[in-house]
């Protein structure tokens, strides 16, 4: 056993309560390397002879690593555990000094306390939502009195320039909401609305200010009545890493330049300040000058900001924020922001954009979840793109998800496609077949199911701009099969309560032939899934999980029933099928 390859930390993703009597604990062995993993476990107050043996699960390979885990009981609280690994009958003993051989040398690790303050809670209805993000200026026009000068028609198979104008608004998205409703959508995202010059808003010019393009304060007011009466939540867009160029506290620095009193709000370089050629001071991205990077470890930075979403979570009534490059704003800030949105609405949904490995935000106290670009990144190889089998998929989800508390798993926004990426469809190169395989998985795998857009009816587009084509409603631009599919599976998501909460486990993998499968467990209710990502059509042979011999399971999408045999479903798939098995 490779020694050196055991790791385990009491803190974060490896050990993390999920609820004041349950402490989930993870360890990581190298592949292959370990027979039986387990622990002993005990108050950390008592003798350890009275410690209780547990046996951990093997539940996920990431091609290095096997991870096992197990939920501690506790009590009390306190926690201190120590864990065995077997292989070829020999029994290693891990704690806080060392893996050795004898148990008295290892140590233990400790848990002190589950405080009931750092608790992770995400809000409960996140587990079961479906969000649907809007690019407000490519939705819906449902107000032509407010246009920009200059707007366009509405075209969806116009390519948009950068600075090009549609026309679309909030009152689109509140006429449009019956549309959302029947689809399945629980939750909607929207891009920034605030005012700003761009039709994209992201450079914000007064946070307190609806852009006029889209409305008015009474217009977001209503937009989110009108979403909560067909029960649907609303999520903001919060840009606070930078401003944009008309925000007062830039132009007063322009202006007055080193007696300005917001100096200190940006990271200037020297004066007076320089938009040309290039910035003197510090941007979004690189030398975006009408983007100025705002000082948010600068209290009265801080303060405003914060101000700025208490504002709009009460004022509004929205029902959680998503948060623009999260990851270049400082932790304390994050941490503030969360206990002043969750002291106004505790059940406010707190999302990141991070396009890497969101650890360090995802302990509890920043953020619930973020925009998962990493199941993206697999799902586009696997499915889209072909570029990687079925053991490398599982293997990168695998990693992924070791990375998070369950809490966070369970709220991810898993995405095909954003606001900022090449649209699904195209990326499979039209292929239909590709695109319905990728949207059941998304809809049956852990975590929120993220749509943009467009995406449901089968809209088309390459990188930013053309990804924000204008949105198809004429039903003779829409891929009506594609959205029927969207909303069966939803319906189906909405009806098996394993496909929103359960946990989940690889069932088969087979990289030469294109197929992989898992299982979603909740209780005693499992549902599995299979996809045929290969090029010809396959007789599979799986192992029963839960389903005893001579009953029979029911396949959802064919309506077909197959009797369980010998602790074996037997069933084809031809390429591009796929197939979800719940009992009979």
């Amino acid at each position: 056993m490779l020694l050196e390859a055991i790791e385990h930390r009491p803190e974060g993703a490896m050990a993390h309560p999920l609820d004041v009597s349950s402490l989930k604990v993870r360890i990581r062995v190298k592949k292959g390397d370990a027979e039986a993993v387990g622990l002993f476990h005990g108050d950390r107050y008592q003798p350890e002879e009275q410690d209780q043996p547990m046996t951990l699960e093997k539940v996920a390979c990431d091609g290095r690593f096997d991870w096992w885990e197990g939920v501690i009981p506790t009590e009390t609280r306190r926690v201190r555990y120590v864990f065995w690994l077997e292989k070829g009958g020999k029994r290693w003993w891990y704690g806080e000094k060392a893996v050795v051989e004898k148990r008295s040398d290892a140590g233990a690790f400790q848990f002190a306390y589950i405080c009931d303050g750092d608790r992770f809670d995400v809000p409960e209805w996140a587990q079961d939502a479906v969000v649907y993000q809007i690019f407000p200026e490519r939705f819906a026009n449902g107000d032509p009195d407010n246009d920009p000068e200059g707007t366009l028609p509405w075209n969806p198979a116009s390519r948009p320039k950068p600075d090009s104008f549609y026309g679309g608004d909030l009152a689109g998205v509140i006429q449009k909401m019956p549309y959302l409703r029947d689809l399945g959508i629980t939750a909607i995202y929207l891009t920034p609305i605030f005012l700003s010059p761009s039709n994209h808003k992201y450079n914000t010019d007064d946070y307190y200010q609806v852009d006029p393009h889209f409305g008015e304060l009474e217009t977001v007011k209503e937009m989110v009545h009108t979403a909560h009466a067909h029960g649907i939540r609303v999520i903001f867009d919060a840009v606070f890493n930078h401003s944009g160029a008309g925000f007062f506290a830039y132009r007063d620095v322009l202006e007055k330049g080193e007696d300005s009193p917001y100096r200190d709000w940006f990271r200037i370089d020297s004066f007076p300040v320089a938009t040309k050629p290039e910035p003197n001071y510090e941007t979004f991205a690189n030398g975006v000058a009408d983007m100025p990077k705002l000082m948010t470890h600068r209290p009265a930075v801080r303060e405003y900001l914060l101000k700025v979403a208490e504002y709009w979570t009460r004022e509004a009534g929205i029902d959680g924020w998503r948060l623009d490059v999260a990851n270049e704003v400082d932790f304390a800030f994050w941490r503030a922001f969360r206990q002043r949105v969750r002291a106004i609405h505790p059940e406010a949904l707190i999302v990141g954009e991070v396009w890497h490995d969101a650890g360090p935000w995802l302990r509890g106290d920043q953020f619930d979840s973020v925009m998962n670009y990493l199941f993206r990144e697999a799902v586009c190889a696997f499915f889209a793109e072909r570029s990687i089998d079925a053991k490398t998929f599982d293997a990168r989800l695998a990693a992924a998800r070791m990375r998070y508390p369950d809490q966070a798993n369970a709220a991810m926004f898993n995405l095909l496609g954003s606001h900022d990426t090449e649209r699904f469809l195209t990326l499979c190169g039209g292929d239909r077949r590709r695109m319905r395989m990728a949207v059941l998985f998304q809809l049956t795998y852990w975590g929120i199911p993220m749509i943009y857009y467009g995406d449901e009816v089968g809209m088309e587009g390459g990188p930013d701009p053309d990804c924000r084509r204008p949105m198809a409603w004429d039903p003779v631009d829409q891929d009506r099969d594609l959205w029927e599919w969207h909303r069966m599976l939803l319906s189906l998501r909405r009806e098996l309560a394993p496909l929103r909460r359960g946990q989940i486990r690889t069932w088969v993998v087979e990289p030469d032939k294109g197929i992989y499968g898992f299982l979603r467990r909740q209780g005693m209710e499992t549902v599995g899934v299979v996809l045929n990502n290969g090029i010809r059509r396959r007789r599979l042979i799986l192992e029963a999980p839960d389903w005893e011999d001579g009953t029979h399971v029911r396949e959802r999408l064919s309506d077909s029933r197959i009797q369980v045999k010998k602790r074996r479903i037997r069933f084809t798939l031809s390429p591009g099928e796929s197939a979800i098995f719940t009992q009979d």
